[in-house]
């Protein structure tokens, strides 16, 4: 059997991060330094307010990827997180394990560095939860 299952290249999947982090990730960082907090001293002097905004962050990122298998980014570039088995959408606690270990694979590389070597772009964070990053046609 043939797989005819086109993945989303590597420039498209790091664009629709960038685009992620600032409709997402940027307003959470400004509620938290500035609503929450007394600015960016206390942001930068505050043990928690970085973790907390980044589990937000992936909260909300996952909440997308549950519903519609996209974020805002992944949307604007037509690429979609799926099962890499049954090519559906994932639940919501898979799509936050996967970025937690996105995480770990952006911070040792090595996790990141291996989807340039594979031909499906699988990177270790959808090897270890079994998930592709496809074009959404």
């Amino acid at each position: 059997m043939l797989d005819d299952t086109k993945y989303a290249s590597i420039p498209d999947r790091i664009k629709a991060f960038i685009v992620d982090a600032f409709l997402i990730y940027t307003p959470i960082l400004y509620i938290i330094t500035y609503v929450v907090l007394d600015g960016s001293d206390d942001f930068q002097n505050s043990p928690f307010a970085p973790i907390i905004a980044i589990a937000i962050f992936g909260f909300i990122s996952s909440v997308f990827i549950s519903i519609s298998g996209q974020t805002p980014g992944k949307k604007a570039y037509t690429i979609r997180i799926v099962d890499n088995n049954t090519k559906e959408k994932i639940s919501f606690l898979r799509a936050y394990l996967r970025f937690v270990l996105m995480l770990f694979s952006c911070a040792f590389l090595v996790g990141i560095i291996i989807s340039f070597y594979r031909r499906d772009r699988r990177a270790f964070h959808d090897l270890a939860l079994n998930t592709s990053v496809v074009i959404d046609e």
